[in-house]
């Protein structure tokens, strides 16, 4: 009798330690699965599924400046930082924002940035210079700030393409003849001299420039915009062209034996046409004024409507502007508030 509840006891605790290695095999077994899924969680999925490193979030508007290390554009991160500026310092290959080359002044800014931003372009991009006051800016006072506070950016979507000023003078209208300006390269030595007197105009240098900028489009017998390479577009309309055509238009530049000066307005003329406008683009300023800024109930021109614009005497703004004017005179000046 004892020796069969011995033999009992001893099949029980063989069958307890059997259970016991079970439960310990299926433990460990358990505790190896989480390891293969932990490995292919950090491993094998991202790389199936990862975010691109250098992806941007989707921006609707973005603003970029050309800018030199003279120029001050801290307006444009006090005012108008949901833009996410984009301020290209030309004259400082150390900038965060530069370009390859400081040749062709705005252009080049404008051709790095689309050139560099090509496959993720925000909605709208606006195109300005980094100085705040400037002669050709359309205002009254010569002051960005209210052209880009009024400015319509429903009307540029619409548009594709949309130029930041509206009145006529300078550009519009009839800036450049292709085939009747001269070159002064072409004539002799007392008209080149007489053509380095005058201001600085790409009319003598267009058509050949035009040539080789766009081969395929006909050289317009008349070209004009008014000036001077600020603009707004769209994603859709730079992306009709491929990215290899802006590196050919950025190539031109570096490669040009234009002087800088020329270049850059070869390019200034030459944005309207690439982002899909007539050669000659000049709306009615009381049109303009309209639909680009909502000012819909000035008294206008064709040219320009009256109060908004007066082509100043000297293309530098005098030292004190805006409070001072030309003579060293108080103007009232009242800095907005916005």
């Amino acid at each position: 009798m004892l020796t069969g509840r011995r033999s009992q006891s001893r099949v029980a605790g063989i069958l307890v330690a059997i259970f016991c290695l079970i439960l310990l095999f299926i433990h460990r077994s358990g505790n190896r699965y989480p390891e293969t899924v932990a490995q292919l969680s950090t491993g094998d999925a991202p790389e199936a599924h990862a975010t691109p490193a250098h992806t941007t979030p989707h921006r609707e508007t973005e603003i970029v400046l050309a800018s030199t290390t003279r120029e001050d554009p801290s307006w444009v991160y006090q005012y108008f930082s949901h833009w996410n500026p984009q301020v290209y310092i030309t004259d400082d290959p150390l900038a965060p924002l530069t370009v390859p080359k400081n040749k062709g002044r705005e252009a080049m800014v404008y051709l790095t940035y689309i050139i560099d931003h090509y496959d993720n372009l925000p909605d709208t991009v606006i195109f300005a210079h980094a100085s705040r006051f400037q002669w050709h800016n359309d205002d009254p006072d010569y002051d960005i700030l209210p052209t880009l506070r009024n400015f319509r950016l429903p009307y540029v979507r619409e548009a594709g393409y949309v130029n930041l000023r509206c009145v006529w003078v300078i550009g519009c209208p009839a800036e450049i003849r292709p085939f009747e300006d001269e070159d002064p390269e072409d004539g002799d030595e007392k008209q080149r001299e007489e053509a380095a007197k005058k201001p600085v105009s790409a009319k003598g240098v267009f058509r050949r420039a035009f040539q080789e900028l766009l081969p395929e489009i006909p050289v317009p017998k008349l070209v004009a915009v008014s000036c001077c390479s600020q603009f707004a577009v769209t994603n859709d309309t730079i992306r009709r062209h491929s990215k290899e055509r802006y590196v050919r238009f950025r190539d031109w530049l570096l490669d040009t034996p234009l002087e800088d000066s020329l270049s850059g307005r070869v390019m200034e003329f030459s944005w309207h046409i690439i982002f899909g406008k007539e050669a000659y683009h000049c709306p009615s300023a009381k049109e303009c004024y309209c639909n680009v800024f909502g000012l819909c109930d000035l008294s206008c021109s064709d040219s320009s409507c009256d109060g908004r614009y007066i082509l100043p005497p000297y293309a530098t703004l005098p030292e004190g502007w805006p409070k001072l004017g030309w003579n060293h005179e108080d103007r009232g000046y009242i800095e907005p508030s916005y």
